[in-house]
């Protein structure tokens, strides 16, 4: 071997190709081959069972692991419980664009909720609200930042930072914007489909004083845009510390924020006016001097106009969501 410059192996190979190894015939695809570690189709359908039952009580994947768990069924890792929870999603989105696919228009009518519209031309008409995270040091960890915002006037009513989410701290909050108001209720409360949000107890609670409740369409993200607004103000300010020590801590970030928000902030969407000026209607005085101010700068400096007035600008007599303004 040495003198044909081939090494034993290749010597070897050469020579007995295929003659210690039967050939496979019809080889078995490797998705279809036994694993031994495979979960069963009846365990994946009871955890699937979990995480649907999970997610109509407001809970993650993680939370319906640990609760199925207490309940003395382990038959996954949190990790196969997320890989059975994505396959889910595929199925469902498969078959629900499938549906709309089938029915044409009218049957995608039938699947999608109907667009929200709501209109305020003037505060405390529409309020909207939510509830945000705001992380701790601890991963999977958060607070929760609940606020309520009148879309006319931007004005946060009442804010609050809690542990969890709870219908509890919700019909609170309420209670807390309503007396903050002097009694004022709003006509309309907008929201998106949180498990809070939807509450029996708080839609009742609104019910009752003569609220009419709103509510986004599923995953839309633009169904309810100014609380949104406000809570990405709130996380994009440099005072913003990222994550928060304790309880107090949040609270009294939001609590400042708050104060700066409604009271120093010159939002543009209302015409760099604060929303406290813009609520009370204080605004307009400061429209008029406004006014003067820039008359008298037009007077001095004519040549940067070129012959036109620039008028000073208001807030909108309006606000809404998906709603094209009053006739």
């Amino acid at each position: 071997m040495q003198v044909a410059g081939v090494s034993r192996g290749t010597w070897h190979a050469r020579h007995h190709h295929g003659r210690d190894v039967a050939a496979a015939v019809s080889p078995v695809p490797q998705r279809e081959r036994e694993q031994p570690a495979r979960l069963s189709a009846s365990v994946c359908a009871r955890v699937a069972g979990f995480i649907s039952a999970g997610r109509t009580g407001g809970l993650g994947v993680a939370g319906a692991f640990a609760k199925a768990w207490d309940e003395g069924f382990m038959e996954a890792s949190l990790r196969s419980w997320w890989r059975i929870a994505a396959r889910v999603r595929r199925e469902q989105a498969t078959v629900e664009q499938a549906t709309v696919e089938q029915s044409g228009a009218a049957g995608e009518q039938a699947v999608a909720r109907v667009k929200p519209q709501v209109l305020a031309t003037g505060a405390n008409q529409v309020w909207a609200w939510d509830i945000t995270d705001l992380p701790t040091a601890f991963r999977g960890v958060a607070f929760k930042a609940y606020a309520i915002i009148d879309i006319f006037s931007r004005k946060v009513i009442v804010a609050s930072v809690h542990q969890r989410e709870s219908t509890a701290d919700a019909m609170a909050l309420f209670m807390a914007a309503i007396a903050a108001e002097g009694g004022c209720v709003p006509q309309v409360v907008h929201a998106d489909n949180g498990a809070v949000m939807r509450s029996n107890l708080l839609n009742e609670f609104l019910t009752a004083h003569g609220i009419e409740v709103s509510h986004s369409r599923p995953r839309v993200s633009n169904d309810n845009p100014y609380i949104e607004s406000e809570f990405r103000t709130l996380k994009n300010r440099a005072s913003y510390p990222g994550v928060f020590a304790s309880l107090v801590e949040a609270s009294t970030y939001v609590a400042q924020h708050v104060h700066w928000y409604n009271h120093a902030h010159h939002h543009s969407g209302i015409a760099l006016y604060t929303p406290a000026q813009v609520h009370d209607g204080s605004w307009k005085i400061l429209h008029a001097r406004r006014q003067v101010s820039l008359a008298y700068y037009q007077a001095r400096h004519p040549e940067r106009f070129r012959g036109h007035r620039a008028p000073v600008p208001a807030p909108k007599a309006w606000a809404g969501i998906n709603h094209p303004g009053p006739e």
